[in-house]
């Protein structure tokens, strides 16, 4: 062979330089990815050639020349270079498994950028719970002051939406902890500051717990006032279901302790006392307001003595209230000698009377206790709730309040069959409270204690009659009292079944200014 060439290859050089250029387009396209598609082409010519001209170099058949040794030493150079390239192939191969398997064992290692973004969002998650659960904790105190149960109720369903939110959470963020083995040894120092981060929301939550339980206690509390407070309620209705139901609640108080005529006496006192204040709280309203207090006073006591206004008063300068203290207590007590002032047609005590004055009696017992203003959040149209109702529209009239107020809302809420909860409701509440313990004590009684008014232009009586006003006397009180006449009653007076007898009080004037 090596003589084939030397005879018809005479340019050996020629020859190299076409094998040299055969194997750099081989390289050429094993770098450009035809490695394979050359490989299947063994059959081609050319390539044929170009491999029997590399073994004949490699491997001469004669001597060894200086020449030959020098197409030997390229052709050797030239297949060493091919061998590199192919062992570089193999060896990049390797090294790209053996990278492989390391990335792999790195990620057991180590979280991957997706499982730390997943526990990022998770944190914001946590936090932007506790942050809401904070604000509706803050949003349920303050629905305890101002009382409001319904701001109460929704605020309350929020904390514990919230709460249930925070332990959904927490369930994920053990389950992207414990899921993988891998990755547990590796996060649980996450895990840990974690918890150190959540620790005082659950020393919170505990605190929460027991308010929780406290205000549970304070439930219940309520809910046996509830149980009492139904007793008032029950007296609007006269069926046989709620007859059956007042005689089986009533019979276990039998035992209890009859009603006193000193407690009626006392009651009425705080009649007397609620009274003045109410009167004064509308008597500075009403000079806020700018009212001409005189032609007030003049309409009252046209009212009382059943006249038209005269153009004079014979109601001093600083005696306004007294006038307008009659007025209201005209007002309130109007219907005073029925069982439940007339706000329907039950005859109850005198069909059941022994029965009724049980009840009557039960009820004063139970609500003397009670806030007014509680007992009407809790029924709202219970028989007082009613009493009250009526007596607001009766007392204040619709000009008077918009003069007063500016606006009829009270009078709105009140026709809605709501209590406003203001500082002039609130004092008429107090004032009707008393008045309406005062008509259950009076209907606990036998006999039952009679009403009497002194009537305009009446004589003075000691014996039944309190001026609430001073009378100066020159000759002695009696002559004094005297020459003095009722202008008009400021507040009833009662008689009671044991011949004690609780004056009325009256406004007196001369009888020649009268």
């Amino acid at each position: 062979m090596h003589f084939w060439l030397q005879k018809y290859v005479p340019n050996r050089g020629l020859l190299l330089d076409n094998y040299t250029s055969a194997k750099t387009q081989l390289l050429f396209y094993r770098n450009r990815g035809c490695i394979k598609r050359m490989a299947t082409k063994v059959s081609n010519f050319s390539d044929l050639i170009q491999r029997v001209t590399a073994s004949c170099l490699l491997h001469p058949l004669a001597g060894n020349r200086p020449d030959d040794i020098s197409v030997q030493r390229s052709g050797s150079d030239s297949d060493s270079e091919e061998e590199r390239y192919e062992t570089k192939q193999e060896q990049d191969g390797f090294d790209e498994e053996e990278e492989s398997k390391d990335w792999e064992a790195a990620n057991k290692d180590e979280p991957s950028n997706e499982r730390i973004l997943e526990m990022e969002m998770l944190m914001g998650e946590v936090f932007d719970a506790v942050s809401a659960m904070k604000r509706a904790y803050v949003s349920l105190q303050q629905s305890h002051s101002p009382w409001d149960p319904d701001k109460m109720r929704v605020a309350d369903v929020v904390v514990v939406a919230e709460l249930r939110k925070l332990g959904v959470l927490r369930e994920r963020f053990r389950r992207t902890v414990g899921g993988d083995g891998g990755g547990r040894g590796r996060w649980r120092l996450g895990s840990l500051t974690l918890r150190e981060v959540v620790a005082p929301y659950e020393a919170s939550l505990e605190e929460l717990n027991k308010e929780v339980k406290a205000k549970q206690v304070e439930v219940d509390n309520l809910r046996e006032k509830l149980k009492t407070a139904t007793s008032f309620n029950s007296s609007g209705g006269r069926s046989k279901g709620k007859s059956k139901r007042r005689v089986s609640c009533t019979t276990q108080v039998a035992a209890a302790p009859a009603p006193a005529p000193e407690q009626f006496e006392a009651t009425m006192n705080l009649v007397t006392e609620a009274s003045k204040s109410f009167t004064s709280l509308l008597l500075s309203l009403m000079r806020s307001a700018h009212w001409d207090i005189a032609a007030a006073v003049r309409s009252i006591e046209a009212a009382s003595s059943n006249a038209t206004a005269s153009a004079d008063s014979v109601v001093g300068k600083n005696h306004s209230k007294y006038a307008l203290e009659s007025y209201v207590n005209r007002k309130i007590f109007q219907g005073f000698d029925h069982e439940t002032f007339y706000m329907d047609g039950s005859l109850s005590s005198l069909l059941h009377p022994d029965q009724h004055r049980r009840d009557s009696f039960t009820q004063y017992r139970d609500m003397k206790a009670m806030d007014p203003v509680e007992l009407l959040s809790i029924l709202p149209t219970c028989s007082f709730g009613k009493f009250c109702f009526k007596k607001y529209l009766a007392i204040v009239h619709p000009k008077m309040e918009e003069s007063l107020f500016g606006d009829l809302e009270q009078r709105r809420q009140v026709l809605d069959g709501h209590h406003p909860r203001s500082q002039f409701y609130s004092e008429f509440l107090g004032f009707s409270k008393a008045v309406w313990l005062l008509h259950l004590l009076a209907f606990s009684l036998d006999p039952l204690p009679s009403h009497f008014e002194a009537n305009p232009g009446a004589e003075f009586h000691s014996q039944y009659m309190e001026s609430v006003s001073k009378i100066s006397c020159n000759n002695g009180a009696g002559n004094a009292y005297a020459s003095m006449v009722v202008s008009f009653p400021v507040s009833p007076g009662f008689k009671l079944g044991n011949g004690s007898i609780i004056k009325a009080r009256v406004y007196l004037v001369p009888k020649n200014g009268f």
